[in-house]
């Protein structure tokens, strides 16, 4: 018989010290997960929002979840959320948009959340702007108009639609929320000095469309990591964890293939179409979208609404600042309305 090998000092030092380090981060993960359970953010956050259930399908197939709140003869408000998102995540805003008397519909992107994978796996913007058509033309009784509200990935959808589609008949007002058009690596802060080298197509292929599975557990490190890139300085641990939740959740390939959709997104041509009262809401602590994004579509924009820099906001405003939002997204409303009466009183 072959003789077995020989554990030295050195090696079971080296076993023991592993074996250490592993328990140690188990007992750290699990401390982690029960301070996360006790977060009243997270708690707040997590619970079910029990819309109205509205099947969608888009113009290739792809079966789209949405749901309604609220007043059901009311103003229809659309939500678009954004990349790695779900509807849960415009929870607060909802909350706030019904209590002003709104009635609120919002959806899964495709790929996202409770809605089907992509027809032939196709993320690119021309169907996302489909599946914004679907949504208004299921959610929003013939005749009337809706406000659109799209946040990073979801307003891009709405320039996009409002490039092959006439807005005026569907939209009374839109706001774009934390968005860009173009240039996502090149204009973002996230990589520093870097960005400007890294806007080569193949290497914001890359970065964008990074598709490796994600570790499926919330750690510090991890919050850590989203809470730089995503977030300003005064979100709480609950709202990071909330998002970190979906961003685990959303499928790899999903997150991949809107990545590369992203890498070489040029939407400045489709922004013209918005021919409605639009409003533009950045952080001024963005680091993915920085507030110059939105100052240079605030400019291209046909009819602006304003531009809102909100103070200590990164890119998650409507989870950071949902009574600003929905105060200002109000007033939007209110002026198309106005807007809307002026014209109809005219002989």
């Amino acid at each position: 018989m072959p003789a077995r090998p020989r554990l030295t000092a050195r090696t079971m030092s080296a076993v023991a010290a592993a074996t250490g380090v592993a328990a140690a981060g188990v007992a750290l993960q699990r401390r982690h997960l029960h301070t996360l359970a006790k977060d009243p953010d997270y708690t707040r956050l997590s619970k079910p929002l029990d819309g109205d259930p509205l099947a969608v399908v888009s113009a290739d197939g792809t079966e789209l979840h949405a749901e309604a709140f609220g007043p059901a003869r009311a103003h229809t408000v659309l939500l678009a959320h954004g990349w790695t998102e779900r509807l849960t995540f415009w929870g607060p805003l909802i909350e706030r948009l019904i209590d002003r008397g709104q009635r609120v519909v919002a959806y899964d992107l495709r790929g996202h959340g409770s809605s089907g994978p992509a027809v032939d796996s196709d993320y690119s913007l021309d169907r996302f702007a489909e599946d914004v058509a679907a949504v208004l033309n299921a959610a929003v009784p013939q005749g009337e108009r809706a406000t659109v509200v799209g946040h990073s990935l979801g307003a891009m959808s709405i320039v996009a639609w409002a490039g092959a589609h006439d807005v005026a008949v569907h939209a009374d007002a839109a706001a774009l929320v934390n968005t860009g058009l173009g240039d996502l690596v090149a204009g973002s802060l996230l990589f520093g000095e870097l960005a400007r080298w890294m806007n080569h197509p193949r290497l914001s292929r890359a970065v964008l469309g990074f598709g490796a599975p994600l570790v499926p557990f919330s750690s510090p490190v991890s919050q850590a990591l989203i809470r730089y890139a995503a977030f300003g300085p005064s979100a709480t641990d609950g709202d990071v964890a909330f998002y970190e939740r979906m961003l685990i959740d959303c499928p790899a390939d999903v997150r991949a293939a809107c990545g590369v959709a992203l890498s070489d997104l040029d939407l400045w041509s489709a922004v013209a179409g918005l021919t409605v009262p639009t409003l533009v809401v950045a952080g001024d602590r963005d680091r993915l979208t920085p507030p110059e994004h939105g100052r240079r579509i605030a400019e291209a924009l046909p009819h602006p609404a304003g531009l809102i820099v909100l103070e200590q906001t990164g890119h998650m405003s409507p989870l950071e600042r949902p009574g600003e939002l929905a105060e200002a997204l109000d007033e939007l409303i209110d002026g198309a309305a106005s807007t809307a009466d002026a014209a109809a009183a005219q002989p």
